[in-house]
């Protein structure tokens, strides 16, 4: 070669990895695909870390040490598919929602893969960072013309304590959390609902608790202050106002509570959808239970018919009113159980922390239905197809809800952070996403 063509060649290609690196994430994000348009997203938190194989990704072939006598998956209404066979209802509507079958992090610890769940970042460098309802509550709530007493953060039924949800960005954009049992009547909305108080004396009680607050009034233009003064506007209007019907379940129909499940989680499932309508971005179903050391199938075997009426039922109402486009239903907790069942004492039939391999279910909002994204191996204790990290998931979350996650995070102390890491080079969940 001569050397005029070498140095023109190798130029060329160095500049083909400059450019390359500078444009990663334009290259993995769904560009040229426009930017989703979904309006709320419903998180269901399946606190504790559920098992993969008795949901999403049967083993049955792996044999009894991984599948116990769990060895009969269905067939669901897409060929092809099987899910555990303690989900029959949403063996029936498997059209409906994608399966990623190989999500995968490295830690074992709840706190910390909680975090790195709906942070997508590892803990370090001297910031919390904010979940993904935090960012939302502060990029589709009050500072962009989100107009409801109702808050743009919604936990039913619990905060999830592991971490601070709002981060750096502040109380302002933590989640209101509800207290209360929806499947009681009355859902007594904690702060907001109380039994007995009519609308007379909550006005009284206001009047006299405005009076009293020599240091609010005084210290109005503070920014704390004011957010304070914000929230208690914002919860009175919730607690008096046409917004608290909206937590009144008993002005639904017996067939359609009874449809949900008469009980904790159905019931939440029911609110959730309620919010939905009421245009709330961001609603977190903060669902207990699921680390099941001890007595795995004996727990399974009771609690996993609740969720699946649920959860089957959310979606079709979804479908039906004709929300489900517009609203994105991510199911998944901070990591999956260890495959292989742990038989020796103490645990006698539990499974451990498992982040290595498990899965996420998503639907609605832009996300194809009738899907499955990567595998992992025979036995569920690696990704064979596909690894998906928590920064690919939540980007591709982000981007349907129609936020470039690449772009600086709205802040008020003056950080420059995108805010998600850019993803990893199997990139986004193109393969399920609309554009």
């Amino acid at each position: 070669m001569k050397r005029r063509n070498f140095l023109k060649t190798t130029a060329m290609g160095l500049a083909g990895l400059t450019w390359g690196s500078k444009t990663f994430a334009e290259e993995t994000k769904p560009s040229p695909m426009k930017l989703g348009k979904a309006k709320s997203v419903i998180q269901i938190w399946m606190w504790g870390g559920p098992s993969h194989l008795e949901t999403f990704d049967p083993k049955p072939e792996a044999g009894k040490d991984y599948c116990g006598a769990w060895d009969a998956p269905l067939e669901t209404n897409v060929p092809g598919i099987r899910i555990s066979q303690s989900l029959p209802q949403l063996a029936t509507c498997a059209d409906l929602y994608s399966i990623v079958r190989s999500v995968t992090h490295d830690t074992n610890h709840h706190e910390v893969a909680a975090y790195v769940m709906q942070t997508g970042r590892m803990p370090g460098g001297g910031l919390v960072y904010p979940n993904v309802g935090a960012v939302l509550s502060s990029m589709r709530g009050y500072d962009h013309g989100y107009d409801s007493p109702i808050p743009p953060y919604v936990c039913l039924t619990s905060g999830q304590g592991r971490f601070s949800e709002s981060g750096f960005l502040g109380p302002r954009y933590k989640p209101f959390v509800t207290g209360g049992d929806p499947s009681r009547t009355p859902f007594l909305v904690s702060g907001y609902v109380v039994q007995g108080i009519d609308n007379t004396r909550q006005a009284e009680r206001q009047e006299v608790l405005r009076a009293f607050d020599t240091w609010g009034n005084a210290m109005e233009g503070e920014q704390r202050v004011d957010d304070l003064l914000f929230a208690r506007k914002n919860a009175y209007a919730l607690m008096t106002g046409s917004a608290a019907s909206t937590f009144d379940l008993s002005t639904e129909t017996e067939e359609t509570r009874n449809g949900y499940g008469m009980n904790w989680f159905g019931q939440s499932c029911l609110m959730a959808r309620r919010l939905v309508q009421k245009g709330v971005p961001y609603i977190t179903i903060n669902y207990k239970g699921w680390d099941t050391h001890k007595r795995h199938f004996e727990i399974l075997t009771r609690r996993q018919p609740e969720w699946d009426q649920g959860l089957s039922m959310l979606l079709r109402e979804l479908r039906d009113l004709n929300l489900l486009d517009d609203t994105i239903v991510w199911w998944g907790g901070e990591f999956g159980r260890t495959p292989k069942i742990q038989t020796q004492s103490p645990w006698f039939g539990g499974r451990g922390h498992f982040c290595s391999c498990f899965s996420v279910l998503l639907a609605g909002g832009g996300f194809q239905g009738g899907k499955v994204v990567g595998a992992s191996n025979e036995t569920g204790e690696r990704v064979a197809e596909r690894p998906v990290r928590p920064q690919d998931l939540l980007g591709s979350i982000y981007w349907n809800m129609g936020i470039d996650p690449t772009q600086k995070m709205p802040n008020n102390k003056g950080f420059d952070l995108p805010i998600m890491e850019s993803p990893t080079e199997a990139g986004w969940l193109r393969e399920i996403m609309n554009g």
